[in-house]
């Protein structure tokens, strides 16, 4: 946090709320890796659901058999179901790690930022809050519609989640809420990236089968 603080020093604009911006860019820039290949797992799981449907359907008095053909259609598939769980534990520690730092942190300079007096203190306005809710739902439904998730439980948490952040986001110090809006910002800019050739991709098909 001090060094980012220092580049804007450098550059002639000394702002705390600038360099928790360029810290949570960093952060996600380096976890990137580890957050597609936990997407990635998570939406191949979502494109053979029908497939364990069908199988659980199938089987379900004889789970043996039930166990050796899910292994056998995640073999098939290329599929490990555990391979979105390594990297989301790998990225937590550091997420929380940036969150703990950031909600004891001591402003030495100028603690303001914007319409912010400081970045300790909560947000008076409400608009922080308001954000960070709003940013959560629109990474939440990106998420949901790149999967092609579409059942009831999840469009709950669609909507609880962000009202969730919002809540407890009141309470909290702007610039940890800074944060929070900055790393979703961040993580529908990747996942925007991420799928970008597969919406080409069925644009492409789209305009094929009018034609």
């Amino acid at each position: 946090m001090g060094g980012f603080y220092s580049i804007t020093e450098i550059i002639g604009f000394p702002s705390y709320g600038v360099a928790i911006i360029l810290m949570t860019i960093f952060v996600r820039v380096c976890l990137y890796p580890l957050n597609k290949k936990q997407i990635m797992s998570m939406k191949a799981m979502q494109e053979i659901q029908p497939k364990m449907k069908e199988i659980q359907k199938r089987y379900k008095k004889d789970p043996a058999m039930m166990q050796q053909k899910m292994g056998e259609l995640y073999q098939e598939s290329g599929v490990n179901p555990l391979a979105g769980c390594l990297p989301l534990l790998v990225q937590m520690p550091i997420l929380m790690g940036v969150y703990y730092s950031l909600y004891g942190f001591e402003y030495l300079g100028d603690p303001g930022f914007l319409w912010l007096t400081s970045l300790s203190e909560v947000d008076s306005t409400y608009i922080l809050p308001l954000l960070s809710a709003l940013t959560t739902y629109l990474s939440q439904k990106q998420s949901m519609m790149a999967n092609g998730q579409d059942n009831q439980q999840m469009k709950m948490m669609m909507y609880v989640m962000p009202l969730f952040i919002g809540y407890i986001s009141i309470n909290f110090p702007s610039g940890l809420v800074i944060y929070w809006v900055s790393m979703n910002i961040c993580q529908i800019a990747q996942q925007w990236y991420m799928f970008r050739n597969e919406k080409d991709a069925t644009s492409v098909k789209a305009k094929k089968g009018d034609a």
